[in-house]
């Protein structure tokens, strides 16, 4: 889960395969994240993609012609924004005084096969010593291919902590917190907060996420003593759901005999709207809680397009400062002024509706946020990495960074040896289609910093 504030996606016919970022804190210029002092270096080489002069960078970028038909917010210009940012932290000095050179490429990110191929390009064509962006793949694939296959920094959204685990440590950066600390920290909140005591808790997941299901919820919420109903594992193959939506015919009827009043939804497809909204058709008084940001935008997607009542009314998650808190906070103002500064123009911020083409609206807020988090967290990582850039010293800078600078995000991030998604500021929240034109999460608790599994 990367913060909502990066809510882009790609979300393929009523489900999907969502590409989204975050980004976190504000300065005037883009500064390292931490003030602390860089470890001595480990080895004097300079890595793949390092000269004395510059540094490469792959910049991964979703084709949003190729999914156009499938969703509803787009982004143009990407590259442009990117190079907003990356402009800014070239003008303040750089990587030790090296320049950052990017390599853009975009893909289409509905199949593996596509960012496979951008993974070769990257590192056998290219030779960048690092690839960032919104690089997406749910079977894990892709990101292997880049950290593990060929030794090669990722920095990047949208991750398990079983596909992290598949690469060396501190190889892969992920600038949000992946979907299994989610569930540690919502189900710590929950139960906390007594929020579903006396509940009968059934979970709806899906292909792509059933290892979650298996590994982190069910024992997770087991292990607080939870009443739990039926698990459904929805098969979903490309854009067909017609056997998806018989599985959950059957569920809900099992779910109803066995009186669940809460479903607990983990997954980026089945928290779509074709699925949320059978749900609520027939289980009007069901709790949802979700352990995935896209449920934000989708919710809000429901609410613009008139739908009424919002099917995602009072869903329930675990996330850090609501919009208007983050917009009106240091790490909006900071990505906001590069991006005026850059580009000559103010920065619409997420309560903006902006139209684009063949009735589609902008997604410009989140491709600011994605690209501001993504190159700042780079630039600050490699920045404490200092003179002697390369794949040994990341790790051992990565491994001992401590308090880290989330753009995008909350107040608290941290970055240490076993802790590679960076957010740490969480609380219970839930959606409320009152605020503003879209709906937004309101808070439910204070805001809290939970670092750890």
């Amino acid at each position: 889960m990367a913060s909502r504030h990066r809510v882009l996606a790609t979300s393929l016919v009523g489900a999907a395969m969502v590409i989204a970022a975050c980004s976190s804190s504000g300065k005037t210029s883009t500064a390292t994240t931490s003030a602390t002092t860089a470890p001595a270096p480990l080895s004097t080489a300079l890595g793949t993609g390092v000269t004395a002069t510059t540094v490469k960078v792959g910049v991964a970028l979703p084709d949003f012609n190729c999914i156009q038909q499938f969703v509803n917010q787009i982004r143009v210009n990407q590259n442009q924004v990117y190079q907003a940012f990356i402009d800014d932290v070239n003008a303040h000095g750089g990587i030790a005084g090296r320049q950052i050179v990017p390599v853009y490429r975009s893909y289409c990110p509905i199949t593996s096969a596509a960012a496979l191929t951008l993974c070769t390009q990257f590192t056998e064509d290219d030779h960048v010593f690092a690839v960032l962006g919104n690089f997406d793949d749910f079977s894990g694939d892709a990101q292997t291919c880049v950290a593990k296959n060929h030794n090669t920094v990722l920095v990047t959204f949208d991750l398990t902590q079983a596909i992290m685990n598949q690469s060396p440590p501190g190889l892969i950066i992920f600038a949000g917190t992946n979907a299994e600390r989610v569930d540690s920290v919502l189900i710590s909140l929950l139960q906390k907060n007594h929020t579903i005591d006396g509940k009968k808790i059934g979970i709806l997941g899906e292909t792509k996420s059933q290892g979650v299901v298996t590994t982190s919820v069910e024992p997770r919420l087991k292990s607080i003593g939870a009443s739990l109903g039926s698990t459904a594992i929805l098969s979903i193959a490309g854009t067909d759901t017609s056997a998806a939506q018989a599985q959950l015919d059957s569920f809900i009827e099992k779910w109803k005999s066995e009186n669940v009043n809460t479903l607990f939804v983990s997954g980026t497809e089945v928290s779509s709207q074709q699925f949320i909204e059978k749900v609520r058709q027939r289980m009007p008084n069901v709790l949802l809680i979700a352990d995935i940001s896209t449920a934000l935008m989708y919710a809000q997607e429901e609410q613009t397009s008139g739908r009424r009542p919002n099917p995602y009314e009072g869903m329930i998650t675990a996330a850090g400062p609501t919009t208007k808190e983050y917009n009106a906070g240091p790490n909006w103002a900071y990505c906001a002024a590069i991006y005026q500064r850059q580009i000559g123009q103010p920065a619409p911020d997420g309560a903006a509706v902006i139209p684009g083409p063949n009735g589609k609206t902008l997604d410009t807020y989140g491709l600011i946020n994605d690209s501001c988090q993504l190159v700042t967290l780079f630039h600050g990582i490699a920045a404490k990495v200092g003179q002697y850039l390369n794949n040994t010293n990341w790790v051992h800078t990565v491994d001992t960074f401590g308090p880290i600078r989330n753009m995008g995000g909350g107040p608290y991030a941290s970055l240490h040896a076993g802790h590679y998604d960076i957010d740490d500021s969480f609380r219970l929240e839930a959606y409320d289609s009152t605020i503003g034109a879209k709906g937004d999460f309101r808070a439910l608790t204070p805001l809290q910093d939970i670092n750890g599994s």
